[in-house]
């Protein structure tokens, strides 16, 4: 089991392993976008408007040229040692990744065993600290979502059509998923923050989502709920159709932004750290 150091965990800089990185604790003010897996990833993060800390953490995690793990995890604020679990959610992971026992072995193990070590660990700090998890397996066009709690995966086509949505791990969630709730009652109901499944939690548990290949043109999106509360789905969609990945990336962090600040014809504006991380296949054109 990797257990957390003793003292807070606070890592303001962003974090390098031999291919890997891991973004926590960040105020970026602008993405950075860079080579993954076969094609690009951005990822932006950024604290709340005000003051304190920014709970969240991201990471992209290269397994060999063609694969890797695409990770955001979301300290839950109310809670002591947010920023602790976020971070050592991620941690965990890039350890686990980096000790990978066979160089081709699936990375469905490899993602299992971080998530479980995390929550012990997490358990291990003894002060309720907690962190939601959403993690994408990238395998050439071959994607596959994990998470816990509701921080969400999403992946959209050029044309708008939206081919993958995580339900989130709420009572708000599931009831969307149910159809008792749309999408806009959900995002202005009182209990939207509160969730049923958590790192952390001796209860936790890990869904698993099927494999699922990504087309050329597809855009795969992790979020935190600080991106999920202030802008719908299809806000996001239609910023990220025929847009390159760097603008999608600049004007969700500049939206995000403008709604946390003043509200907007009926929308939320709900104050809170946020983070994202964009993925897009780089396709080879035959020169013939």
């Amino acid at each position: 089991m990797v257990r957390p150091p003793d003292g807070p965990i606070l890592f303001p800089v962003t974090m390098e392993n031999p291919g890997g990185r891991i973004f926590a604790g960040r105020d970026m003010s602008e993405s950075e976008v860079l080579p993954f897996a076969g094609g690009q990833a951005a990822v932006f993060s950024a604290r709340r408007p005000g003051d304190g800390a920014n709970e969240d953490s991201a990471g992209l995690l290269p397994v060999d040229p063609n694969r890797g793990v695409l990770a955001i995890a979301d300290g839950m604020g109310g809670q002591p040692g947010g920023a602790n679990a976020s971070q050592i959610a991620l941690r965990c992971l890039e350890l686990s990744v980096e000790r990978r026992a066979e160089p081709d072995s699936p990375i469905r193990g490899t993602i299992l065993d971080a998530v479980e070590q995390a929550n012990l660990a997490v358990l291990d700090l003894g002060i309720g600290a907690a962190t939601t998890f959403a993690a994408l397996e990238v395998a050439g066009d071959c994607l596959r979502p994990y998470h816990v709690g509701d921080s969400s995966i999403l992946v959209t086509g050029q044309r708008g059509k939206i081919k993958l949505q995580t339900v989130a791990h709420s009572p708000v969630g599931y009831a969307v998923e149910a159809g008792l709730l749309d999408e806009q009652e959900a995002m202005h109901h009182d209990e939207r923050h509160l969730i049923s499944n958590m790192i952390g939690a001796t209860d936790m548990r890990i869904e698993v989502g099927a494999p699922f290949t990504l087309a050329p043109k597809d855009t795969a999106v992790l979020a935190t709920d600080g991106v999920l509360d202030n802008l719908n789905v299809r806000e996001i969609v239609e910023i990220i159709r025929r847009r390159p990945l760097a603008e999608v990336s600049r004007l969700l962090a500049l939206r995000c932004r403008e709604r946390m600040h003043e509200p907007a014809g009926g929308h939320p504006s709900k104050p809170d750290d946020f983070t994202f991380v964009l993925y897009r296949r780089i396709v080879e054109r035959d020169g013939g």
